[in-house]
């Protein structure tokens, strides 16, 4: 039997700006990523899209990026180990005080953009998120790129994780993810992404730009909230995942 997570980045709409579908997307996906005010969103929207989860019944998750709305979190900025912790602890916590305010749970941490790719590759930056996590709550899921330091760093120190992989993107030869500044970074079609979540769900392979497999392990599948093909590809990988035999279920259901 398969099982996997399907999560989805939401709450980035900030002040009268207004980013994806996430009303229409909660109808597909097991866990949410909520944006934290950092990289994008606001209090108004993270508390709205906390109830919208919850009367989805899709689990709760923080998504806490770098300091930078103009850039939507994407771009490396040079913060330190400690720096890093701190907007953690401090991103986690505000959502979490809306998530309980309106009687809803925490499930788990997934940060964003440019922290999220920089703590892949970097132990000081993954050690430093992983005990921000397991400081502000132990029981908390972090989600990281699979095969990362991020998700590394996390079990030494005790924290429970879950290995991401994702329905839009491109990978290289090591596992990590195509910069998205080139141009072969995202895929477009429909079938492709699909084809590409079944075959890491059941295969553990992704196939990477350089011809090449790579072994992976899916334990909950991305699919970005501001991409063009959201709501099409939330729809079709979720309907075909359970056409072929893969049950879809939050991270703390499996």
């Amino acid at each position: 039997m398969y099982y996997v997570d399907l999560n989805c980045d939401m709450g980035e709409s900030f002040g009268a700006y207004r980013m994806g579908n996430d009303e229409a997307i909660l109808a597909y996906v097991t866990s949410a990523n909520i944006a934290c005010g950092f990289h994008a969103g606001d209090p108004a929207t993270m508390r709205r899209t906390v109830q919208l989860a919850l009367r989805n019944d899709v689990r709760i998750g923080a998504h806490p990026g770098l300091p930078d709305l103009q850039g939507f979190g994407r771009r490396n900025i040079a913060v330190s180990a400690e720096e890093a912790y701190e907007m953690v602890v401090y991103q986690v916590g505000a959502l979490q005080g809306f998530v309980q305010s309106e009687g809803g749970v925490m499930q788990h941490v997934k940060p964003h953009g440019a922290l999220y790719n920089m703590a892949a590759t970097n132990p000081d930056l993954a050690r430093a998120i992983s005990e921000a996590v397991y400081r502000v709550n132990p029981a908390l899921y972090l989600v990281g790129l699979a095969g990362s330091q991020l998700i590394e760093q996390a079990e030494k120190i005790g924290l429970r994780t879950k290995s991401e992989v994702f329905a839009d993107r491109t990978y290289q030869h090591d596992g990590t993810l195509t910069p998205r500044t080139r141009p072969d970074a995202l895929i477009e079609s429909d079938e492709d992404a699909v084809a590409q979540v079944i075959r890491m769900v059941k295969e553990s392979k992704v196939r990477t730009r350089q011809g090449s497999d790579f072994t992976i392990k899916a334990e909950t599948v991305c699919i970005h909230g501001d991409g063009a093909h959201a709501l099409s590809f939330a729809k079709s990988i979720r309907e075909e995942l359970e056409m072929s035999g893969i049950t879809v279920k939050a991270m703390s259901l499996s």
